[in-house]
């Protein structure tokens, strides 16, 4: 398909591109700064750290996934909404999880990973039964049957977050008498941030467990990082929405195309420069475990609002595209299943699934952009 471009649309086309990579710099940057303030506060404020990683953490690290697609159904762009979601979890174990098993193959305990991974499997499913019915939507009652799966998982966290407690406490504040020191403990118990505020006090504070040392002028400096934060993921997502739809019309993509590709692959890439550090610091494990966790919630908690955001706007389900149903969720189903199962079975990921998975997200891909080119016809372009 040939695409011939006024000189006036090709500088939409290089405006477009600079304003998508502006808002994905700034949804990245911004949930970098969201999370990391999100959980100094939650710490010191006395919330339980195992409470932190469980819930707090896991929904936050997915949270430019939830601004970006939620934008995009409220402005009646499904096809990016759901798009985002969905290719997230392809790009998350297809693309990023691959590139971490090819080169560290990590092994794992069954008992702390089967029930996410069965969920996952259960959560994708799920949605594609739903988009292979006569009238490919998922209305209201169906996205409450999806939640309820986010809910087991947020409780399976918590249930298996309190097997390896991890307490937050408080050592003796710096050069404070030991007897005096134990008073205080007792009296401040884990809510230091409210203890700064009562007794105004800029001494330091080491936390137990993980050592950070805390002042008085963290405070401010973490709560300015959290809007900041959530400041840039709400206005990068904004750009990402507003100018991927741009961009699909101009070249003539479907929005179903921009939101698997390029709305997935920027709202990922935090999960990829965790891989990557985690490949540096031979922790493949940790990487692995992130991205399950995520692609749960991509899946469980975002379709279920864009669900609920479609039909509060627009009085009707969110519809649910043939690019969705024929491509994107077998495909999210198979690359789930070839990463899960064998894991499950072995106890441990191999090197070999991290190739199948690298060369189904190429292939994947390709199709994608042969099917919006014409060369082969596989869904129909809505």
């Amino acid at each position: 398909m040939a695409i011939t471009l006024s000189i006036m649309e090709a500088g939409s086309i290089a405006g477009c591109l600079v304003l998508l990579a502006v808002g994905i710099l700034l949804v990245v940057k911004g949930g970098d700064w969201f999370v990391d303030a999100a959980s100094w506060i939650a710490e010191v404020s006395g919330v339980p750290t195992f409470i932190i990683g469980a819930t707090i953490v896991s929904v936050a690290t997915t949270l430019p996934e939830i601004i970006v697609s939620s934008l995009a159904a409220a402005a009646g762009d499904t096809g990016m909404a759901i798009g985002n979601a969905v290719g997230s979890v392809n790009c998350n174990i297809a693309l990023i999880m691959a590139i971490s098993l090819l080169f560290i193959p990590a092994k794992f305990k069954r008992k702390d990973y089967a029930a996410k991974m069965v969920l996952l499997l259960v959560a994708i499913s799920t949605l594609w039964a739903v988009s292979a019915t006569a009238d490919g939507t998922l209305n209201w009652w169906e996205a409450i049957i999806v939640l309820a799966i986010f809910v087991a998982f947020m409780v399976e966290n918590l249930i298996s977050a309190k097997k390896h407690p991890d307490e937050l406490g408080i050592e003796n504040p710096v050069d404070e008498p030991s007897a005096k020191a134990e008073k205080t403990e007792a009296k401040l118990g884990n809510g230091i941030l409210r203890y700064y505020v009562d007794a105004k006090n800029s001494r330091l504070i080491t936390l137990k467990k993980s050592g950070m040392v805390i002042e008085r002028k963290d405070i401010a400096k973490n709560i300015a990082l959290f809007i900041l934060g959530a400041g840039g993921i709400v206005l990068g997502a904004q750009l990402m929405c507003d100018n991927g739809a741009m961009f699909a019309e101009l070249c003539g993509m479907s929005e179903d195309l921009v939101g698997v590709t390029i709305l997935a692959v920027g709202t990922s890439l935090p999960e990829l420069v965790t891989t990557i550090t985690a490949i540096a610091k031979k922790k493949s494990d940790l990487s692995v475990g992130n991205i399950i966790g995520a692609n749960v919630i991509d899946i469980t908690l975002i379709l279920p609002i864009c669900a609920f955001i479609s039909q509060a706007k627009f009085g009707g389900a969110l519809p649910i595209s043939p690019q969705n149903a024929v491509l994107d969720f077998p495909f999210c189903l198979a690359v789930a299943g070839i990463a899960i199962i064998p894991a499950l079975i072995e106890g441990r990921f191999r090197r070999w699934q991290g190739a199948v998975l690298l060369a189904g997200y190429i292939t994947y891909i390709t199709l994608l952009v042969l099917n919006t080119l014409g060369t082969i016809s596989i869904f129909a372009i809505v």
